[in-house]
């Protein structure tokens, strides 16, 4: 892996904030000083179609300007596209997957088609129906992703997002409470194989 670039790239379903998510970590990244790009992957998307979005953070500019084939990192906030989907494409067996399911991560490794890199999961939906009253992925599997790469500080993370909630939720102090809970609880639950 280049250390001095991380890239991730996230796969989802259309309305799921796979891109939403994708743009709140860099927002993150460079408010921690970092150089980032975060962008989606267009085409004829619709709720509930695959989409495709992607990060770059580094600690020198991001001279880069294409989609990521070769990522450090995958996010996959759907679990049904594994198997619809070559998540894994390219995907550097010294970073790791991260998946949305409540199944153990050695159950969903045989979907994976021959990778053998790290693999990840959280419960998305549990966390974000606790704490959100509805079905939200997007914040869990951010925190996740942060928390499995250890791209940014966690602590650092935890601060940043919780200024960035307050200026665009200052007149909904539940939400803000809500997706932090979810950032939290999500760093303690997200668990490898």
């Amino acid at each position: 892996m280049n250390r001095s670039m991380t890239e991730i790239r996230w796969h989802g379903r259309g309305g799921q904030g796979a891109k939403t998510a994708c743009l709140l970590l860099a927002d993150a990244a460079f408010a921690s000083g970092k150089y980032v790009q975060g962008f989606p992957e267009y085409g004829p998307e619709r709720m509930g179609a695959p989409i495709t979005a992607y990060n770059r953070i580094s600690d020198v500019p991001c001279t880069v300007h294409s989609n990521i084939y070769e990522p450090d990192y995958v996010v996959v906030v759907d679990e049904s596209l594994l198997t619809s989907v070559d998540v894994t494409a390219g995907l550097n067996p010294e970073g790791a997957i991260v998946i949305n399911s409540p199944r153990p991560a050695e159950t969903l490794r045989p979907l994976l088609r021959d990778y053998t890199g790290g693999v990840y999961t959280i419960d998305a939906r549990k966390i974000s129906e606790e704490h959100l009253g509805g079905y939200f992925p997007n914040t869990p599997m951010l925190s996740a992703i942060v928390q499995v790469s250890r791209v940014l500080e966690p602590g650092r993370f935890i601060a940043d997002m919780e200024a960035s909630f307050r200026h665009k939720f200052a007149t909904k102090p539940q939400v803000i409470q809500g997706n932090m809970n979810c950032l939290i609880q999500s760093m303690k639950e997200v668990r490898g194989a």
